[in-house]
């Protein structure tokens, strides 16, 4: 069951943008001066931009391959680690102690690195359960 050609792309584009965004400010010391700046906001805008898309896939794709029982595994893995890098995010911003702020740092580095390959999973898994079963479902 595959995502409108649009909605896929814009996914893929976000993605990338959040993982290059992400990267290069966990890479980049704080003396790095302004680029770190904007860094930070341009992930933050996209991360927007796939709450948005993520809310999209809901409504036909996550509901109607729940339902068809298609994909169930790796799709609740994306849809998990989509939900512990929100929270996550949340918590880099909302939360006072520096010790609960360092380790939910570490979290969501370490899952939004994983984010892009666990996607490319569910991609494939979903590409190859069609051609087994022969599927040329309509793009949803």
């Amino acid at each position: 069951m595959r995502l409108e050609g649009g909605l896929r792309w814009s996914i893929y584009a976000i993605v990338a943008v959040l993982f290059i965004t992400g990267v290069a400010w966990w890479l980049l010391d704080e003396r790095s001066g302004g680029s770190r700046y904007y860094l930070i906001a341009t992930h933050g805008l996209s991360a927007m931009g796939f709450l948005v898309a993520l809310g999209a896939t809901f409504t036909l794709h996550v509901r109607e391959g729940w339902r068809r029982r298609l994909n169930r595994g790796s799709g609740a893995v994306v849809l998990t680690v989509a939900g512990v890098l929100i929270l996550t995010a949340f918590g880099l911003y909302y939360f006072g102690s520096d010790a609960l702020r360092s380790w939910t740092s570490g979290l969501h580095i370490i899952i939004g690195l994983a984010l892009p390959l666990l996607l490319a999973v569910h991609v494939v898994l979903g590409r190859r359960a069609r051609k087994r079963n022969g599927s040329l479902e309509d793009e949803m």
